[in-house]
């Protein structure tokens, strides 16, 4: 009961974040992990329980999708699913001592994203269209193979192709997440990387706690829920260093 009952909190919480501002994913791994799961297994868990959160917000912004002058919307969406299967790919072949060492590496990573994002998305002169791409693909495998703070790493990727426009971002960000997110699970459940039970606790949960965190979207200032994220990812990353 202790266990579900933390997932469920977990869920309503990763859930909540997500609809906010992105890092849902911290709060779902360091529960599955806790709970007893090997952490490439709570990893894949944790995204899985989660892509009903960006299909929704896919669809919910489609109306907002735009893309950057120079290159095509087919050209970005290969990119995604190549990507997405390359960082699914290697999460399914990394071996559990390994992928335990980056996490909180990867968790810092994430965390660095989210205090930096008014940096990153400040406006700036684009970066050429061949390295803009290659770190849009670089992108991507990062999110298929570990999938935190996806969302504002992909803004600042697109920001490097010359979009200045936040809701046309926001609505390709949330299509290339999706698309991103659900191929790597498909990856993720044919390695046999999902553990379904906690999946759907995890998954039920998130759904309730995105729809509270749209209710909240517009009551809560951007500024200190960025310091929340950051100093939760701060937290966790020492906790996994420690673990």
């Amino acid at each position: 009961m202790v266990d579900l009952s933390l997932l469920l909190v977990a869920g309503v919480l990763g859930g909540a974040l997500n609809a906010l501002a992105g890092g849902g994913s911290f709060i779902t791994l360091a529960a599955l992990v806790y709970v007893g799961l090997p952490p490439v297994v709570a990893n894949a868990t944790g995204t899985a329980a989660l892509l009903p959160g960006y299909a929704v917000s896919a669809w919910r912004f489609r109306r907002d999708i735009a893309v950057p002058r120079g290159v095509s919307l087919p050209l970005l969406l290969s990119l995604t699913l190549l990507g997405g299967c390359v960082g699914a790919g290697i999460l399914l072949h990394s071996s559990a001592q390994v992928f335990a060492a980056l996490v909180p590496w990867l968790v810092l990573l994430a965390t660095a994203m989210f205090a930096l994002a008014p940096t990153l998305l400040r406006r700036r002169r684009p970066a050429p269209t061949a390295i803009a791409l290659l770190s849009l693909f670089a992108v991507c495998v990062y999110g298929g193979y570990f999938n935190g703070g996806l969302g504002i790493i992909l803004l600042a990727a697109l920001s490097l192709l010359g979009q200045r426009n936040l809701p046309a971002m926001n609505g390709l960000k949330n299509a290339m997440s999706a698309l991103l997110t659900a191929v790597a699970v498909a990856v993720y459940w044919a390695g046999g990387l999902i553990a379904l039970p906690q999946l759907l606790v995890l998954a039920g949960a998130a759904v309730v706690g995105g729809y509270a965190g749209a209710a909240l979207s517009y009551r809560i200032p951007a500024a200190a829920l960025r310091g929340f994220i950051v100093a939760v990812g701060l937290a966790l990353a020492l906790l996994f260093f420690l673990r």
